[in-house]
């Protein structure tokens, strides 16, 4: 009877560890299972987010296409009207005027185009040069472009040995030019400037002796925080374009940011015990705060 007992307890025990066995199981696969499927959500919105840019810059070439090729449209439109209109013996000033207001037309579509045309090449370069499409496009924009010039100038020619005055159809377009050219070297100078950053590093005694750095707060000497100086000199900091340097060198044992840059923006790569550098894994969100990033040194 005891033997029966006995046997029956062991079966017992036996069948608890098997249900223990099965629910240890089962929360590890459930844990693993949820990790899974937030890796492959984390995948779905970074697939979702590339596909929607993807299709963004897309529409944008279609859009850009579609206005050269309506102007390079009108352009032919207003040539047929000068030919026609150029053809009399004789001007009326009415005549004249309404020619040269048309070339002037022609000359502003003309600059459009070139222009829309350079920054879709832009685009093909930033691309890598890899969208075979994209690049036969441009090539028969271009190929549009320089036969209406071509046509453009023959008319021109044209109206010069009818006695219209050449710098009279080509006023309109040297104004534009300089108008352009100006806009465009303060677009330069305004990115250059918005993309300006300052950047320094070294020990709280080096930072200290190039007048950046105090320590401050505190009890009795004690939990003193180390803090930038106001008035700081840009002189003691190197200038870079945050577009281009993504990486402040550090080659110390250990080091920290006093200045304030988000969670997430950077981070300090380490390797055989040392940190090599602070990269900086999203400029836009670093330099948010302060355009100006100061890296104390452990040695």
């Amino acid at each position: 009877m005891a033997s029966g007992n006995s046997s029956s307890k062991s079966i017992a025990v036996i069948f608890i560890i098997i249900i223990i066995i099965g629910v240890v199981l089962y929360a590890l696969y459930s844990r693993e299972h949820k990790k899974l499927m937030t890796i492959m959500e984390d995948q779905k919105v970074s697939l979702t987010d590339k596909i929607t840019e993807r299709d963004s810059v897309i529409n944008e070439w279609i859009l850009t296409f579609s206005e050269i090729e309506k102007n390079l449209a009108t352009i032919k439109e207003k040539e047929k009207i000068i030919t026609i209109s150029s053809s009399d013996v004789e001007f009326s000033k009415d005549q004249r005027d309404r020619i040269l207001e048309d070339i002037k037309y022609i000359n502003s579509l003309l600059e459009q185009n070139k222009k829309k045309i350079a920054s879709l090449n832009a685009q093909l370069k930033k691309s890598g040069g890899t969208i075979k499409a994209l690049q036969i496009k441009i090539t028969e924009l271009e190929a549009s472009m320089k036969q209406s010039e071509s046509e453009i100038s023959d008319l021109k020619t044209t109206l010069a040995d009818k006695n219209f005055e050449i710098e009279q159809l080509n006023e309109e377009l040297t104004d534009m030019q300089v108008t352009i050219d100006q806009k465009e070297a303060e677009i330069v100078n305004k990115t250059a400037e918005l993309n300006k950053a300052y950047y320094a590093y070294g020990t709280f005694k080096e930072l200290k002796a190039k007048g950046l750095v105090t320590k401050e707060g505190g009890f009795i000497g004690l939990g003193k925080k180390i803090s930038l100086i106001e008035n700081f000199p840009d002189s003691a900091f190197t200038l870079i374009n945050i577009t281009e340097t993504k990486t402040i060198p550090v080659n110390a044992k250990d080091a920290k940011l006093i200045t304030e840059h988000p969670a997430g923006s950077y981070e300090l790569i380490r390797s055989n015990g040392i940190v090599e550098s602070v990269e900086i894994k999203d400029p836009a969100k670093f330099w948010k705060i302060s355009k100006y990033a100061v890296v104390e040194l452990v040695k």
